[in-house]
């Protein structure tokens, strides 16, 4: 493992939230996941959130804090809660979350301040759940304006979606990423059928919104990385670990993607960025939440541990 380019900045937009697992309450939300491993690994990323004047919401950001996040982007609500999720956690493992509305996240406002950091950095990352209130959502496309490398991490949540606002974003996104169920539930909005394999439900989302890049992610089957420009598309495959939960693997994943894609012009390889995406993503899938400690010496064992033999195969 080797820690990104501190150069490189970026900015995560969204949700911010206490998950109450059955084995206590956890930091969680997407986008704060995704900005976790990137701060985790040398890439400088602000969390740009809304919490509520309370104790959670306190504990939130001097946690965040301590983890490494920066908070000078966290804003404050008076009437509104932080953000709680109730989380379970079924035989197979999977998570199922009950996300209470409406919480401080769905009024993330923008200013002057705000809309010059977005253009400064390098890529904003930013999800379609923060996106069920109004408030935030226009936000967002103030922000998508300014942004130099959209990167949509789709995350639908029922009964929070519905084709014209993920269309919308999707409409900005250079970058998408969405599991094999976000990839059929989208294209089957686009028109795709029961005859469409998975190649052409990508090519018709990618192809109908101009997305440049995606990655749809199949659990235990890997994932699989698009790229438009060059007509290309690699499957990379998952980790052989004992899962002990599925939380904030594919916000790993991303996270660790996107601080490889950035180091490309360097010389990194493509089958380099998705070894180390699901190096990563195999370590979180096997720890106790989607924020898990480590460091360069516990990536490095850990792959040592868990070689790769098959790498990215690239698709026709």
């Amino acid at each position: 493992m080797k820690n990104g380019d501190k150069s490189i900045q970026g900015i995560c937009f969204g949700e911010v939230l206490w998950d109450n697992l059955p084995t206590g309450k956890k930091l969680g939300g997407a986008p704060l996941n995704v900005a976790y491993h990137l701060n985790k690994l040398g890439v400088t990323t602000r969390m740009l959130t809304r919490i509520g004047r309370d104790d959670n919401g306190y504990e939130l950001r001097n946690v965040c804090e301590d983890l490494g996040i920066p908070t000078d982007f966290f804003q404050y609500d008076d009437l509104l809660p932080t953000s709680t999720v109730e989380v379970s956690i079924d035989a197979k493992r999977d998570v199922h979350y009950d996300i209470v509305y409406p919480v401080a996240w769905d009024r993330i406002a923008v200013d002057n301040v705000v809309l010059e950091a977005v253009a400064a950095v390098d890529f904003l990352v930013y999800g379609s759940l923060a996106c069920r209130d109004e408030v935030s959502f226009q936000s967002l496309l103030l922000l998508l304006e300014k942004a130099r490398f959209r990167v949509m991490d789709v995350n639908l949540r029922t009964p929070y979606f519905g084709p014209e606002k993920i269309h919308t974003l999707l409409g900005y996104a250079d970058f998408v990423k969405m599991n094999a169920e976000e990839l059929h539930v989208i294209s089957d909005w686009n028109g795709a059928t029961d005859a469409y394999n998975d190649q052409q439900r990508v090519d018709l989302i990618m192809e109908r919104f101009a997305v440049q890049e995606a990655i749809v992610t199949y659990g235990a089957d890997g994932a699989v990385y698009h790229y438009k420009k060059d007509n290309i598309s690699y499957h990379f495959p998952a980790l052989k670990v004992q899962v002990e939960d599925t939380i904030g693997s594919g916000d790993s994943f991303l996270a660790a993607f996107l601080t490889k894609r950035f180091q490309m012009q360097e010389g990194v390889q493509l089958e380099e960025v998705l070894e180390f995406a699901a190096t990563l993503s195999g370590f979180v899938t096997q720890s106790r939440g989607a924020c898990p400690e480590y460091n360069d010496e516990v990536i490095n064992r850990f792959q040592w541990l868990h070689p790769i033999f098959n790498g990215a195969q690239k698709q026709q």
